[in-house]
């Protein structure tokens, strides 16, 4: 993951700069996508720690190179986020003190204005060589068995407290208390006017809200994603004419464009379908990644949904897209133009091309998942009982080209 991480993120800011990399970075949706093509079990609080975590490690060997870094993390890490920001601002110019004191504020917004049942329990801040930044953080609700993501970003912060958020990714929970809220301003006024006069006229305030039993202010609702609690991938998940699309995409521009331009002998049509998916990721608008769950299909997840992770084309998708990001470096764009064009084709075909249902798809995978070195958490994927019955049910895209 941290390779994959690493080599996604230099084409992005190779194509699109490091701005565009950090507002991606604060897209709910694009971010579940992200992690889902990496590997990630798609629906799982697991995949915020698991991005971070591989982002932070993929990029460490190359901060200084794009002006990217990654800070703090889960648990005990996200304590040492200020004095690695400190450590930032020694090495780029930054002020390191001051961007410790948006993470400090950033995190308690989160966990004191915002009381919405969810703990933090990380926080990743990520700055720019320039001083911008996006946070990641998240929440677990321990009764619920939830975790809720919160996303910020420098450019759309204008106040700390003010509906400073990018977006909210979790279940809605009802009626919270909600100080970011623009329609609390007169309370967040009220709050320090009562402090500033002392605990006897809070006492008092409080005595005539319990005595008029008023009702509670409506809170406003925030933009966020909620995915649902189930692990397997459901067809109703995913949009089924975009994958199709993709699909349809990497069967057409494959054998033109990776067996004759990119001249890379062992990558295969399930490589170049894997290609397709990353390649929106790269590329992508922000409308097509509204069903996160779809880009589980280029790698498959670790907990084995929809599929096990197939290494042999994990590692050929990270050796492709690093090999086209380093010679793009050095003026030939040839490559990473290849790469784009499943996602312009795909965009071209959406709608057109029709396919297998997504259960059929799935199938498939798993019949052949050992051959391509398909792993969990538990294991390696075993050949079915019957090989032959594999090998005559194989589709054409699945076959080595």
């Amino acid at each position: 993951m941290a390779k994959l991480g690493r080599v996604i993120t230099e084409a992005i800011i190779l194509h699109a700069g490091r701005d565009e990399w950090l507002r991606r970075m604060a897209h709910p949706f694009w971010f579940q996508s992200f992690g889902a093509v990496m590997g990630m079990d798609w629906h799982s609080s697991g995949i915020t720690t698991s991005v971070m975590g591989a982002l932070k490690r993929g990029l460490a060997p190359v901060n200084a190179e794009l002006g990217i870094y990654v800070c703090g993390g889960r648990g005990k890490h996200s304590r040492k986020t200020p004095s690695e920001l400190r450590t930032v601002g020694d090495r780029t110019g930054l002020p390191g003190d001051d961007l410790a004191h948006t993470s400090r504020l950033v995190a308690k917004v989160d966990s004191a204005a915002l009381q919405d049942g969810f703990e933090l329990y990380l926080h990743s801040f990520v700055v720019a060589a320039d001083g911008k930044w996006t946070v990641v953080q998240q929440g677990m609700n321990g009764g619920r068995r939830q975790a809720r993501r919160y996303h910020w970003l420098h450019e759309d912060v204008s106040s700390f407290v003010d509906e400073p958020h990018s977006a909210i990714d979790g279940p809605n929970q009802g009626t919270i208390v909600n100080l970011t809220d623009r329609r609390a301003a007169r309370s967040r006024d009220a709050q320090v006017e009562l402090v500033r006069g002392g605990p006897d006229r809070v006492l008092a305030t409080v005595r005539k809200l319990r005595e008029a039993d008023a009702p509670a202010p409506q809170q406003g609702s925030l933009p966020h994603l909620s995915l649902p609690a189930h692990h397997e991938v459901k067809e109703s998940d995913v949009v089924l004419r975009r994958l199709h699309a993709s699909l349809a995409a990497a069967a057409d521009r494959g054998p033109s464009d990776f067996a004759g331009l990119l001249m890379t002998p062992g990558v295969g049509a399930r490589t170049v379908a894997s290609l397709a998916m990353v390649s929106e990721v790269i590329y992508g608008a922000p409308h097509r990644f509204s069903d996160p769950g779809r880009f589980s299909y280029a790698h498959g997840g670790k907990d084995g949904h929809p599929f096990p992770v197939p290494l042999k084309v994990y590692d050929e998708t990270i050796r492709v897209i690093k090999d086209a990001v380093e010679k793009a470096r050095l003026g030939n764009d040839e490559r990473m133009s290849a790469i784009r064009r499943l996602d312009d084709q795909a965009r071209r075909l959406e709608g057109v091309v029709s396919g297998k249902p997504w259960q059929e798809l799935v199938v498939q995978e798993r019949r052949v998942s050992h051959r391509y070195g398909g792993r969990t958490v538990t294991g390696f994927a075993k050949p079915p009982r019957s090989a032959k019955a594999a090998d005559d049910d194989q589709l054409d895209m699945f076959q080595k080209t």
